[in-house]
């Protein structure tokens, strides 16, 4: 049986923010889409907007210089335009490291992404490790 087309989308985002392309990313996102960063650090917050969301994607590489790798678990979905994702986030950062487990609540109308809600399974581990 053929996987869900929003499992596909997601996973083709997973597969493009690991390789670091952005135009990908871009393109699988409506201009207004929002992601919002759980937490109470300088990376948590909503970024709204391609640009603002993209921005932040680069903070992440560079704030961890290029050491953070995100692991895709497993994708569900509802075949009502949301997708649930769950993966793993390693990365080393000013002396610290994590590896903590997450997910994204996936917002999506018709092929494209329109909201990104993120998920920590450990929020004070996340806050320390940004902070």
């Amino acid at each position: 049986m053929a996987e869900h087309p929003h499992a596909l989308l997601v996973r083709k985002g997973y597969e493009a923010f690991t390789r670091g392309d952005m135009d990908t990313l871009r393109g699988m996102m409506t201009g207004d889409c929002t992601h919002h960063v759980p937490g109470s650090h300088s990376l948590s917050g909503d970024f709204k907007g391609l640009d603002a969301i993209i921005d932040m994607y680069g903070r992440l590489f560079s704030e961890t210089g290029g050491s953070m790798r995100v692991e895709l678990q497993n994708v569900l979905v509802d075949g009502r335009g949301h997708a649930v994702s769950l993966h793993r986030f390693v990365a080393d950062r000013n002396g610290k490291h994590i590896d903590d487990t997450g997910g994204i609540v996936f917002r999506i109308v018709g092929d494209k992404m329109t909201d990104l809600d993120e998920c920590v399974a450990d929020i004070d581990k996340a806050n320390e490790f940004w902070a």
